[in-house]
């Protein structure tokens, strides 16, 4: 290929993954995908997943073609499907439309899929590229290939703190460290995750809602509460509003019976899963979020909960909103303190963030660093 050819192939793709991005919160357990389709440099037609259970990126672009498709080439963000689940394989809707190139950004990690995808179209006489701008449409559905390939969810830290590292002041104190600007940013990530996850010490201290307020709802998070002891009040707002959206709690096996009928006779769902030396198996936990297929867990906190998932291993992002103030006291509480870690050559590295201002706060979105999407290195 020359360089041109390369450009342009580079330049649709981009316009597939921004076309992809819009399926996010909507589409899960889906992975996000984006179509273009193209023929002689013109545009036909594009689309993208918009709905889970709905009609796949290819099939919209084909759809919204203002032409045949025919002799076209398409722009796809994710290998073609060729089984049939909720809607028909994608590859029989391109060679019925008689596309005669393919250009996807990466492989499914679906084991259905994988490569049989691209068998099938070049066994038709099809064109097929693979790996165009294949490192950011990884990076977009690094969810959806973590829950296929080890059956977990996403895991993403999220805290807001003073310049000096203090999620709140020594008597506990924190509304509001950040501005508004970045409590609505927050609320609208709450609003595209499937589950929030905040320990009991949060419940008791704030009786927080743990919905999204502001912003466009693209779905109902459901609410985790880690309670070993189900010490959880009846009237926590958590447990009068779980008929609107739902509260499941995690507790130690040996929690009492009664607490455990008095909240699920309240609307909650309460799970039992194993205890190891630092607490409640949070792996566990994980494990069964994904078998509920929830693609991306926001965990809030409190201070202890942020620290046992990073020193666990178990976050794959972190999502940090930084205020222009300054706490001080060595008894303030930080997302970290609960690390233990002896040389610097040792602690938690993150990638370079994706950095965004928020009125007078700055957002920090980082991953940890060297994971790649659903392989070793995150939860």
């Amino acid at each position: 290929m020359t360089s041109g050819e390369v450009a342009d192939d580079e330049r649709l793709m981009r316009r597939a993954l921004r076309l992809a991005i819009r399926g996010q919160g909507r589409v899960e357990p889906n992975p996000m995908v984006g179509c273009v389709i193209v023929r002689d440099g013109r545009v036909l037609g594009e689309g993208h997943h918009a709905r889970f259970g709905g009609p796949h990126a290819e099939v919209i672009a084909l759809r919204n073609c203002s032409a045949s498709p025919r002799g076209a080439a398409a722009f796809v963000t994710l290998e073609p499907c060729c089984y049939t689940g909720k809607t028909p394989p994608c590859v029989e809707a391109l060679l019925a439309a008689g596309v005669r190139r393919v250009v996807a950004a990466m492989p499914d990690p679906n084991p259905r899929v994988r490569g049989r995808g691209f068998a099938a179209l070049r066994r038709a006489g099809v064109e097929v590229r693979v790996g165009v701008l294949r490192t950011d449409a990884e990076r977009l559905n690094a969810p959806f290939s973590k829950l296929t390939r080890r059956g977990r969810p996403w895991v993403i830290a999220k805290w807001a703190q003073s310049l000096d590292g203090k999620l709140a002041t020594a008597t506990g104190d924190s509304r509001w460290i950040t501005s508004p600007p970045a409590r609505r940013h927050a609320h609208q990530t709450r609003g595209r995750v499937d589950a929030i996850v905040v320990g009991i010490g949060t419940v008791l201290a704030d009786d927080p809602l743990l919905t999204c307020r502001h912003g466009r709802l693209r779905r109902v998070a459901t609410r985790v509460v880690l309670d070993s002891r189900l010490r959880m009040p009846p009237r926590a707002r958590l447990v009068t509003t779980c008929r609107s959206a739902p509260t499941l709690v995690f507790c130690s096996p040996v929690a009492s019976v009664r607490r455990r009928l008095r909240l699920e006779a309240a609307g909650c769902e309460v799970c039992p899963v194993g205890r190891d030396k630092d607490g409640l198996a949070l792996a566990e936990a994980l494990d069964e979020l994904g078998r509920r297929k929830m693609s991306n867990v926001l965990v809030e906190g409190g201070p202890r909960v942020l620290s046992d998932f990073l020193q666990r291993g178990l976050v794959d992002e972190a999502h940090v909103y930084v205020a222009p103030l300054l706490i001080g006291d060595r008894a303030a509480p930080g997302p970290a303190s609960g690390l233990h870690t002896r040389r610097v050559a040792d602690a938690l590295r993150f990638d370079e963030p994706r950095v965004r201002r928020l009125g007078p706060d700055w957002l920090f979105v980082q991953r940890v660093a060297g994971l790649r999407a659903g392989l070793p290195g995150g939860g």
